[in-house]
């Protein structure tokens, strides 16, 4: 089996709505059947037991090589954490080719299991001996290490209830929810509106008692302590208990508490010292329980007990052995991945093990309980018991005091006392420290007690109760009329005020400022769009080559359109071999239209007609035929419809939605031509449906529409028109059959002397649609000029030239005295045209480099 390409899929497809790795292969004729209980299925489940069924109950279908690499894949995938459930392979009209496609929730791990599974079932199919235990043993660590950690997942899988968009910005825990200007972002527990600042305190444990004792918060007294000699000075001013701390550390690493000797003093400042700045801060040790409190907002969402790591003894066991035996607990593990950390005996758990008369060998008496250390952080390997409900509102209120006393939008407030349901000053106990981005995993699992959500608490902060994050978008897709469609429903959007980010063929843009140039119609393009934090709505052009690349670059959106389904757009490219395989392309955009949302279909076109079972929302279908009985059938059904009413001349848009019509006037819409350009017509009904689902007020669509011209500014390449020696030049993108057909369509009702047509054609495109070109063009022009593009596209010179001529020669309808010439360039082809051209002519430019071509026409027309 050869891998020609493999490529992942970051958005909604064409295969699914979740993220997929696709693979395109080619299998050898021996590798494309292998029957049920096979030697080679038998091979690899020696290798991989748990890979499951191959097939489903009863099925004996024959399978590919493909088959059983996709099916190791997502199994793999499973055994190392990740929770993938979708495979497929879908087979060419193309003989040994396939394409494999597995769902992934992590880009890395994919592809690392489909580079295991193609090792794999290589090993079997060659019968040669494979371990699967190291390469399995690696995913699961790199899976630990690339999935999002408790305390950042507990808020993204909060946001995603809510319907909030997210996507990761790096690999470890920073995260964007939200787009345009609803866009937010959380590095794990801390939101972007808690400042450097208050983070800077916080991690100052000195500087962050001060402050609190200066707003009356009990805190314990203690000082920094450069050198252990006046480490010693403030433990014996203190005469008491001590703890010892770095002065600027977290997750607990380094803390020793209850120091009552100079010999442990010792002990706990060296450890203290190799955190952080190397300062230890030594202060009078509270007793008490240690509590955590976390803090979002301005409201106290849970609080916990925390024990410090510790065995019981069994009379048998060392107490380094009883600490191997607890850390076989399935819920221990290494880092924050896991319900609880793995105990470690260190240095400091060495100290403590030794203030209780015992060393990390002995063994203790059966029931005698052995402390590790004194601290309770989790990181250390403590445990946690959930306490909120038991919380004292006078409590609630001085630790939520403390978290915004210094600037914490997410804060775990660490109390030591007896008791959290009676306040703390009628207790004697006191405030410890304050952290910034806290774990949450204490409270998501408890060791004991109920579990918090506390990553709706921080959504919530973030956005309220009824904000999701998401600004207006409308997607666009079609063969024809997208950019035209995409511009209109920008340009209606900015003139109700909204600062919008729209995308298309010609580049990326935010306010009318250009952030790209090129065909920008694909989901890196939408992605730059939705990011951009003054973007207030989105309309997206949504091509062919993007949706096959990559998928979409958006979960959802508020409408889709499609404009129409062109039978020679692309065909033969990329495995999308029929217009049926485009369709089912194109759609990818209507099944993913909100539920509450809004699909725009064609009703002229079959394949649009056809998408409307695919849409999870409303669909409405437009027609600029008079008499569609697709309308009028949804018309009297009370459905949605957008069509047109009155006599020729005369004639309105009328659209009907959410039980209203609305009337449109085509004479007030001047890219119509009061009708006449019917291809424009469809445009604009599908703008105004979009608009009119987004609540945009009539009266602003009518103004807008009235200040819309298809002029090279507001739709370059698109029907653009100027004026020459008494006659008219159109210039336009058309490159497929269907776009040539609807410009020919058009310009039958427009008077002319000489048609002429300046005309080339795209070297990728099939034989049969670069000959179904010109026999269009033949049948209609009097004048033909042919240039080939800048590029080829893998064509030989003068190739397109013969199939066009071919097209030509075989139009039924050609115009008497047809004149055909081939020239080289397209300058040089426009030039010729404009040279020829006289009074009352008519002369189609089919431009290729359409800036460039539109910047020569402005120049060289003359008027």
């Amino acid at each position: 089996m050869i891998v020609e390409r493999v490529r992942a899929l970051r958005g909604p497809n064409l295969w699914n709505r979740t993220t997929c790795l696709e693979a395109q292969v080619f299998c050898e004729a021996d590798e494309r059947s292998y029957p049920n209980q096979s030697d080679l299925e038998i091979a690899i489940r020696s290798y991989f037991p748990h890979v499951g069924p191959w097939r489903s109950t009863g099925n004996l279908e024959e399978l590919s090589l493909a088959h059983f690499v996709g099916r190791v894949c997502l199994k793999l995938q499973t055994e190392a954490g990740s929770p993938v459930t979708f495979m497929h392979i879908a087979a060419s009209l193309k003989d040994g080719y396939y394409r494999i496609v597995v769902q992934y929730d992590e880009e890395d791990l994919a592809k690392k299991a489909f580079d295991t599974a193609l090792e794999l079932v290589n090993a079997a199919r060659e019968g040669k001996p494979y371990d699967l235990g190291p390469s399995l043993a690696e995913m699961i660590e790199l899976y630990d290490d690339i999935k999002l950690g408790p305390s950042t997942n507990s808020i993204v899988q909060a946001a995603v209830r809510r319907g909030i968009p997210y996507r990761r910005l790096t690999q470890g825990s920073l995260v964007q929810f939200g787009w345009g200007v609803k866009q937010r972002r959380i590095q794990a527990a801390e939101i972007d509106t808690t400042s450097a600042i208050s983070e800077a305190i916080a991690q100052d444990k000195d500087l962050t008692k001060n402050l609190l004792h200066a707003a009356g918060i009990p805190v314990p007294e203690g000082r920094l302590c450069e050198t252990f000699e006046e480490a010693v000075d403030t433990f014996k001013a203190l005469g008491g208990a001590v703890a010892v701390k770095p002065s600027d550390g977290n997750q607990g690493k380094g803390v020793t508490v209850n120091v009552l000797d100079e010999g442990h003093l010792r002990v706990a400042f060296d450890a203290a010292k190799q955190y952080g700045n190397g300062i230890p801060i030594v202060e009078r040790f509270i007793p008490g329980h240690d509590y955590r409190f976390l803090v979002v907002g301005n409201q106290l969402v849970a609080a916990a007990r925390r024990e410090p790591p510790n065995v019981v003894g069994d009379g048998v066991h060392t107490v380094r052995e009883l600490v191997e035996i607890e850390n076989k607990d399935p819920r221990r593990g290494e880092g924050h991945g896991s319900a609880l950390t793995k105990m470690k005996i260190d240095t400091i758990a060495v100290a403590r093990i030794q203030k209780q008369g015992l060393e990390p060998d002995s063994v203790p008496a059966k029931g005698v309980r052995v402390v590790l250390r004194n601290n309770a952080n989790l990181s250390t390997g403590g445990t946690a018991t959930d306490v909120t409900d038991s919380v004292h509102p006078l409590m609630a209120a001085k630790v939520v005091q403390a978290a915004q006393q210094i600037g914490i939008d997410i804060c775990g407030v660490d109390v030591v006392c007896e008791r959290v349901d009676i306040p703390m000053h009628e207790q004697g106990g006191g405030i410890v420290e304050v952290n910034a981005a806290p774990g949450l995993r204490m409270h998501l699992e408890p060791s004991y007690g109920r579990g918090r959500d506390v990553g709706e608490a921080v959504i919530q902060t973030m956005y309220g109760p009824d904000n999701n994050g998401r600004i207006p978008l409308v997607a666009v897709t079609g063969t024809n009329g997208k950019t035209t469609t995409v511009r209109l429903v920008s340009h209606i959007l900015r003139h109700q005020g909204l600062t919008v980010g729209y995308t298309g063929t010609e580049g990326v843009y935010v306010a009318d400022h250009q952030l790209d140039t090129g065909d920008c119609s694909g989901p890196k393009s939408a992605t730059k769009v939705l990011m951009h934090p003054d973007c207030e709505a989105a309309v997206l052009e949504c091509a062919r080559g993007g949706m096959l690349r990559e998928g979409i670059g958006f979960d959802l959106c508020d409408v889709a359109i499609v404009t129409n389904i062109g039978e020679g757009d692309h065909l033969g490219l990329n495995f999308i071999d029929s217009v049926e395989d485009l369709a089912l392309l194109k759609s990818v955009i209507i099944q993913n239209v909100n539920p509450k949302g809004l699909a725009v279909l064609n009703a002229d076109d079959a394949h649009c007609v056809e998408m409307a079972r695919r849409s999870p929302g409303t669909v409405m279908f437009f027609s600029t035929q008079i008499d569609s009985k697709i309308i009028a059938v949804h018309r009297a059904q009370g459905r949605p419809t957008c069509g047109l009413v009155g006599e020729p001349g005369k004639q309105e848009i009328r659209l009907s939605l959410h039980g209203k019509d609305h009337l449109f006037p085509l004479k007030d819409i001047p890219v119509t031509e009061n009708g006449l350009f019917d291809f424009q017509v469809g445009n604009v009904m599908c703008a105004i449906a979009a608009c009119v689902q987004l609540n945009v007020p009539t009266d602003i669509i009518v103004d807008a529409l009235k200040h819309f011209d298809a002029d090279a500014q507001s739709v370059p390449g698109r029907f653009n028109r100027f004026k020459h020696k008494g006659g008219l030049v159109i210039a336009d993108y058309g490159h497929n059959p269907d776009a040539i057909a609807a410009l020919v369509k058009t310009l039958t009702k427009v008077p002319a002397k000489t048609r002429r047509i300046v005309l080339s054609a795209a070297g990728d495109r099939r034989d049969v649609d670069i000959i179904e070109q010109g026999r269009i063009a033949g049948g209609f022009f009097d004048d033909i000029i042919l240039f080939e593009d800048a590029c080829q596209r893998g064509r030989e010179d003068g190739e397109t030239f013969k199939l066009l001529q071919s097209g030509i020669a075989q139009s039924e309808s050609r115009p008497a005295g047809q004149n055909v010439a081939t020239l080289r360039g397209e300058f040089n082809a426009i030039q010729t045209a404009l040279d020829a051209a006289g009074e009352g002519d008519v002369t189609l430019v089919l431009v290729d480099q359409v800036n460039e071509a539109l910047e020569y026409l402005a120049k060289n027309c003359k008027n």
